[in-house]
C-alpha cells in the first residue's frame, strides 16, 4: 500500500468512527455488519423501496433494520409523519425532521431514511458519521408509477404547480451529494434484486483489497502482501517492471437494465454512473469525482453531447471525438485525467509528467494539466517530446504556445517511437530516477495511455456512442454493432475491449492503420516485426507508431492474463524487433478485432467522396477508418467511426483531398476557407480562438540523444520546482 492509501484510509476511518450516543432512543446492535459496528444508510426518494429492501437486507445479514419514518419520527413525534407534514407544513417540517435525526444513533443496523432527509444537511452529516450511505438509484418514471400506485401525489417540499417529476430532479442534487455508494437500479428491478445490489455494493466497499491492480509483466508471486491500487497506478503510470497496470480482477460487468438507464442519461452521468464502478470509493469519493467529471464536461466542450453520434451514410455512424479544447479525442481522458492525478498524489513530492506525443496528446495533456489550480498546478509539471518533422503544423502551434507555468513541449529530431522509448527508459534507470528524487524531490510520471488513468475514460466514450444508437432507435439494446478505430498505440481500440468486456454488444473491434500497418500486420498473422521496418511520413501522423504500447494489455487480455508470455514476448520485441505470438492465440485475437490498412491515395479519395455526398468533411484519420471499414464490415450491423479529430487540424491534406487550390500559409486563414468548403461539422470555434491568440514562438529543438532528453527534463525541474534543501 502506497503512502497515499494509508493516509486517505486513515482520513476515512477517523470520519467514521461513531458519535456518542444521545439520551434519546438508540439501537445497539450485539452483531456487527459487514462495514464492523457502521450502519447501512439506504437513501434514495420516496418509493425507491428503501423500507423494503431495508427490511430484505437485515433479514440476510442478521441485523436489526430502522425504519426513520416508523421508528424516529412517528416515536419522537407521537402522530403520524403526514399528520405532522398537515400541522406544520413543507418548510417546518423538514426542520423538525432534520433535528429528530440529528437526535437519532445507531450501532449495526441497517437504517432506511425518509426521501427527504437528505435535503438538511447537519442530519445528514450526522447519520453519516457512523455509517455507509447506499444511494438507491431509481428511475424517475419508475418512481411516479409506484408512487401513483401508493396514491401519493404530492412530497415534502413540493410547491403547488411543481410536477413530480421536476420535484424528483430537484431532490436528485442532495442525493447524489450524500452518497457513499450508487446501487444503479434498471428499470423493473424487483425489491429482491436492489436487496442484492445493495449487498454486493457494500461489499465491495469492504474489499478494497479486491480492486487492485497488476502489471502485465508480473504473476504477483511472493507478493501477495503488496496491494497496488487505483491511486497507485494514477501516479506512477508504468509498471515498475516495465510491464502496463490491468485491474487483477478485470472490469464490472454490467446488465442491460441498468444499460437502458444510461441510454436516457447525459454524457456526464453515463461518465460518473460507469467510472463510479471501476473505481473504488476509498481511491477517489463518489462526490469528488463527481466534481472532477462535470468540470471535465462542461463549457469547455464545443458540444453539449460531448461525443455525439451523427450519420454519416447507409450504416455507417461517426462518433464526433473532437470536440474537446485541442480538437482531438485526446481530450476525452485529459480533461479528467490531471485532476485524478492530482487528487491522488501523495504529500512532500513534486511529479514532473513526461509524454511522448504523435500529435494530439501533447496538446491535450498540457491543457489538462493547465487547468489545474493552486497547490495541485505548483507540484505538477509537464514536459512533452514530440517528432520535430511528424506532427501537423496547427498541432506544433497548440504545443508550443504553452510556454508558462510548468509546462512545456520541445521537439526532437526523430519519430515518436524514440520519444516513446526514451521516455520508458528513462522510468527504468534507477539512477536517474532516484537522483531526481533525492535532488529535487521529484518524481517521474507519464499521462500517455500507457497510464491506467488515460484509458478508463476512453472506455466511457465507446459505451456512450452504442447507447446513443439506442436511444435514438438506431438499434435495440443487445444487437450488435461494430467500431473501427484509428489505431497507433492501440489505447483507444483497447478502451474499446474493455467497454465490450462491461457488457456493450460490440461485435468487431476494426483497427485502422495508414501505410504504417504494423497493428494490422499484427493482427491478421500474430507477427509482429519491425526489423528493417522504417516510420514512414503520412497524412494521418497521429497513428505514425510502430511500436504500439497498449497492444500489450490487449496480448494479456486474450491470453487470459499469461504475464510470462506478455514479459518473454515484449522482451524479444525489445532486444530482436520480433515477436510471433502462438497460432492459437491468433485465433483468439481475432475474435475481438479485425484490421487492415489503407493508402495515402485511398485515405484522401474517402474524404473528398465522403465530402462530395454528404457535405460531411473528415479529418485524414477519420478518413483511414472509412476506408477500412468499407473493406472489413459487411453491413449486417452498424458501424461507428470513430473520428479522433477535427478536420482542421490537418488541413493542408485536407485541402489536398477535396482538391481546393491557393492554400493560405496562416492556419487561421486555413481554418477560414476551409469552413466555407464544408458544411458539416462545424468549425471547431476553441480551436481557432487559440490559434489566433496563440503567438508563434521558437521552441526547443532537439537531437535524437537520449543524454539530451535526460538534460532536458532535469532543465525543466530545476525551472519549475524549488531545489530540496
Amino acid at each position: 500500500m502506497g503512502l497515499l492509501n494509508a493516509s486517505q484510509l486513515a482520513v476515512r476511518a477517523a470520519r467514521c468512527c461513531l458519535s456518542p450516543l444521545s439520551t434519546s432512543k438508540s439501537w445497539l446492535s450485539t452483531k456487527t455488519t459487514p462495514l464492523g459496528d457502521k450502519n447501512i444508510l439506504l437513501m434514495g426518494p420516496p418509493g425507491a423501496g428503501k423500507t423494503t429492501v431495508g427490511k430484505i437486507v437485515a433479514h440476510k445479514l442478521g441485523l436489526p433494520v430502522v425504519d426513520v419514518d416508523d421508528d424516529v419520527l412517528e416515536t419522537a413525534w407521537k402522530m403520524p409523519v403526514a399528520a405532522k407534514l398537515a400541522a406544520v407544513g413543507g418548510k417546518r417540517f423538514l426542520e423538525e425532521e432534520g433535528q429528530a435525526l440529528c437526535n437519532f444513533s445507531a450501532s449495526g443496523c441497517v437504517v432506511s431514511l425518509t426521501g427527504s432527509n437528505p435535503l438538511h444537511a447537519e442530519a445528514m452529516q450526522h447519520v453519516k458519521q457512523g455509517g455507509l450511505v447506499v444511494y438507491l438509484d431509481v428511475d424517475s418514471e419508475d418512481i411516479i408509477q409506484r408512487l401513483t400506485r401508493m396514491k401519493v401525489n404530492r412530497i415534502v417540499g413540493q410547491e403547488a404547480g411543481v410536477s413530480m417529476s421536476d420535484i424528483l430532479r430537484y431532490r436528485k442534487q442532495f442525493y447524489e451529494k450524500w452518497l457513499d455508494v450508487r446501487v444503479l437500479c434498471g428499470t423493473g428491478d424487483t425489491v429482491e434484486e436492489v436487496a442484492e445490489k445493495v449487498l454486493k455494493a457494500v461489499r465491495r466497499y469492504q474489499n478494497h483489497d479486491e480492486e487492485t491492480f497488476v502489471s502485465t509483466r508480473c504473476d504477483g508471486a511472493g507478493r501477495s502482501d503488496q496491494k497496488t491500487y487505483f491511486s497507485d497506478v494514477v501516479v506512477e503510470g508504468l509498471a515498475a517492471d516495465g510491464g502496463l497496470y490491468v485491474p487483477r480482477n478485470g472490469f464490472p460487468k454490467i446488465d442491460a437494465r441498468e444499460w437502458l438507464r444510461l441510454a436516457s442519461m447525459s454524457y456526464q452521468e453515463r461518465a460518473l454512473v460507469l467510472l463510479e464502478k471501476c473505481i473504488h470509493p476509498l481511491d477517489v469519493s463518489a462526490l469528488d469525482l463527481r466534481a472532477m467529471i462535470f468540470k471535465a464536461y462542461g463549457s469547455n466542450f464545443s458540444s453539449e453531447a460531448i461525443a455525439p453520434v451523427k450519420h454519416l451514410t447507409h450504416n455507417q455512424y461517426v462518433q464526433e471525438l473532437f470536440h474537446g479544447p485541442t480538437a482531438s479525442f485526446k481530450d476525452l481522458a485529459l480533461q479528467l485525467m490531471p485532476q485524478l492525478f492530482a487528487y491522488c498524489l501523495p504529500p512532500m513530492c513534486n511529479y514532473l509528467i513526461l509524454v511522448a506525443t504523435s500529435g494530439d496528446t501533447g496538446s491535450a495533456v498540457l491543457s489538462g494539466f493547465s487547468r489545474l489550480s493552486g497547490v495541485d498546478r505548483n507540484r505538477t509539471g509537464v514536459l512533452v517530446f514530440f517528432p520535430e518533422e511528424g506532427v501537423s503544423e496547427i498541432q506544433k502551434l497548440q504545443m508550443t504556445s504553452y510556454r508558462e507555468g510548468n509546462a512545456r513541449a520541445v521537439s526532437v529530431l526523430s519519430d515518436f517511437d524514440f520519444c516513446q522509448r526514451t521516455i520508458k527508459r528513462m522510468f527504468g534507470e534507477s539512477g536517474l530516477t532516484g537522483h531526481l528524487a533525492v535532488e529535487y524531490g521529484t518524481v517521474l510520471s507519464t499521462a500517455n495511455s500507457i497510464n491506467w488513468a488515460r484509458l478508463l475514460p476512453q472506455v466511457v466514450y465507446h459505451s456512450s456512442a452504442y447507447l446513443d444508437l439506442c436511444r435514438d432507435g438506431v438499434i435495440k439494446f443487445g444487437e450488435p454493432v461494430d467500431v473501427c478505430i484509428p489505431t497507433g498505440n492501440f489505447g483507444n481500440a483497447m478502451s474499446a475491449v474493455y467497454a465490450k468486456q462491461m457488457g456493450i454488444p460490440i461485435r468487431k473491434v476494426i483497427c485502422a492503420s495508414n501505410h504504417n500497418c504494423v497493428v494490422a500486420d499484427f493482427i491478421n498473422t500474430g507477427e509482429y516485426d519491425l526489423r528493417g521496418r522504417p516510420l514512414m511520413p503520412s497524412h494521418s501522423p497521429a497513428i505514425d507508431i510502430l511500436k504500439s504500447s497498449n497492444l500489450e494489455r490487449f496480448i494479456y487480455h486474450v491470453s487470459d492474463g499469461d504475464s510470462r508470455l506478455v514479459k518473454d514476448l515484449f522482451a524479444r520485441l525489445d532486444g530482436q524487433q520480433h515477436f510471433q505470438v502462438p497460432q492459437s492465440l491468433v485465433g483468439r485475437m481475432q475474435q475481438e478485432v479485425q484490421a487492415g490498412w489503407c493508402s495515402e491515395d485511398d485515405c484522401l479519395a474517402a474524404i473528398q467522396s465522403v465530402g462530395a455526398q454528404t457535405g460531411y468533411v473528415m479529418d485524414t484519420h477519420t478518413g483511414v477508418a472509412k476506408v477500412v471499414a468499407d473493406r472489413l464490415q459487411d453491413g449486417s450491423c452498424p458501424v461507428v467511426l470513430c473520428s479522433t479529430a477535427h478536420y482542421g487540424k490537418f488541413a493542408p491534406a485536407v485541402f489536398k483531398a477535396l482538391q481546393i487550390h491557393n492554400i493560405p500559409e496562416d492556419p487561421v486563414e486555413q481554418l477560414k476557407k476551409l469552413q466555407v468548403a464544408a458544411s458539416r461539422p462545424e468549425t471547431h470555434g476553441e480551436m481557432m480562438r487559440c490559434l489566433k491568440e496563440s503567438v508563434r514562438r521558437r521552441h526547443t529543438v532537439c537531437p535524437a540523444d537520449y543524454s539530451v532528453l535526460v538534460e532536458e527534463v532535469e532543465s525543466m525541474i530545476q525551472d519549475s520546482f524549488l531545489k530540496v534543501m
